[in-house]
């Protein structure tokens, strides 16, 4: 995430709110002030750090070379503020060693750091699990783990964190199902994009108060369920680009009005496009390319008020609505190469456009199941750079 202001500023800013919440909840037993020793605090943190460091095998940025001695408040990447509960008292508020190139793990002594509010490790060589530990970091607002080497099943320890806003575990090897509580936590944004992981969006859940849901480049397969809709009144952008999708889109992701960002692309769904997406109109950008998508390019959606750029191409879209085939006039960036669109170049062959739109899917009768590719382009990521017609 992009931050504005220095992290520093940043760790007073969300200490300044949670100072707030933790006054109306005296559940944080060890954030009152029952505490005599005013230095207990980074007493624990110096502990923790001293046995965090033992397990760093590499770090060739000494990023964390002048960790020692209990003056912890000075070492690098450590962020330090006064406590919610006291302002007297200092605090390790914050780690922020992003871009470090550091390996080892993380060890079961870092939850001795309950007064961090943000954890960003972006782009180190950690690896492992997640410690049980984790659970002891009930201020935790921030916690960024991508681009690393963690393993294992979905961490659901993070989900019992209950001042955890923004999740962000894209970029390692985390496999198996979602558990169904990720979309009932009280989080912004979720990242869970680039891992090993399968299941979606179970087919009966609470809802989600996320802003920004990043799917991408996992194994969930299946369909898109109708309970999408779910997300109706946070949701403003939603990738779920290579995840191995099939069947049609629910006529539910219309509901989803506050969308800013929809990207279903390099998936294997198929059918129309669902009229509702006429009622987005918040939309953005719209990239359905690399499906199998036919019927129209509908109107609704090429009217929308805020669109800024569609992509519908590597697909076999057979007609443009009205403004939909010059949309160029309205200032709408529009990439529809590769479909079956009569006098437009670029198209695919006749031959294959006729294989395909002569058994035209109804998505009211059609089952929700895995479907292998009809055609040959690949639909196997964004990565892979398809060829310029078919065959």
């Amino acid at each position: 995430m992009a931050l504005s202001i220095t992290f520093p500023v940043l760790i007073s800013v969300l200490l300044y709110h949670f100072s707030l919440v933790s006054t109306a909840k005296h559940s944080l037993h060890h954030h009152t002030s029952h505490s005599t020793n005013p230095k207990q605090h980074l007493q624990q943190a110096y502990r923790a750090l001293k046995a965090w460091k033992k397990v760093i095998y590499s770090d060739p940025k000494n990023l964390t070379a002048d960790w020692v001695g209990p003056s912890v408040c000075s070492y690098t990447g450590i962020f330090c503020a006064p406590s919610p509960s006291n302002p007297n008292t200092l605090v390790v508020a914050g780690i922020d060693l992003n871009h470090g190139d550091i390996a080892g793990f993380l060890p079961e002594a870092i939850g001795l750091l309950s007064d961090l509010a943000l954890i960003h490790l972006n782009s180190n060589r950690f690896c492992g699990i997640l410690p049980r530990s984790f659970a002891n970091l009930s201020l935790l607002y921030e916690l960024d783990l991508s681009n690393n080497r963690f393993v294992g099943p979905f961490p659901d320890v993070v989900l019992a964190l209950p001042s955890l806003k923004y999740l962000d575990l894209r970029y390692n090897e985390f496999e198996g199902p979602l558990p169904p509580k990720l979309f009932s936590n009280p989080l912004d944004a979720i990242f869970v994009n680039n891992n090993r992981l399968t299941s979606l969006i179970p087919r009966d859940f609470t809802g989600t108060t996320a802003s920004v849901v990043v799917f991408a480049n996992n194994d969930f397969s299946g369909c898109l369920p109708p309970t999408i809709a779910r997300f109706a009144d946070t949701l403003e952008e939603l990738l779920l680009i290579n995840s191995s999708l099939s069947g049609c889109l629910p006529p539910e992701v219309g509901y989803l009005y506050k969308l800013r960002v929809l990207d279903m692309s390099y998936n294997s769904l198929v059918g129309p496009v669902p009229y509702s997406l006429a009622g987005l109109g918040h939309l953005e950008q719209l990239n359905l390319e690399h499906n199998m998508f036919t019927g129209t390019v509908p109107l609704g959606v090429c009217v929308l008020p805020s669109l800024l750029n569609v992509t519908v191409s590597y697909n076999y879209f057979s007609e443009e609505e009205g403004i939909c085939r010059n949309l160029t006039s309205r200032g709408i960036a529009i990439d529809d190469r590769y479909n079956c669109l009569p006098d437009k170049p670029l198209q695919r062959p006749q031959k294959v456009c006729d294989a395909v739109l002569e058994h035209p899917i109804d998505c009211y009768d059609h089952e929700c199941s895995p479907m292998a590719p009809l055609v040959a382009p690949s639909t196997a990521g964004p990565s892979i750079a398809p060829g310029p017609a078919d065959t």
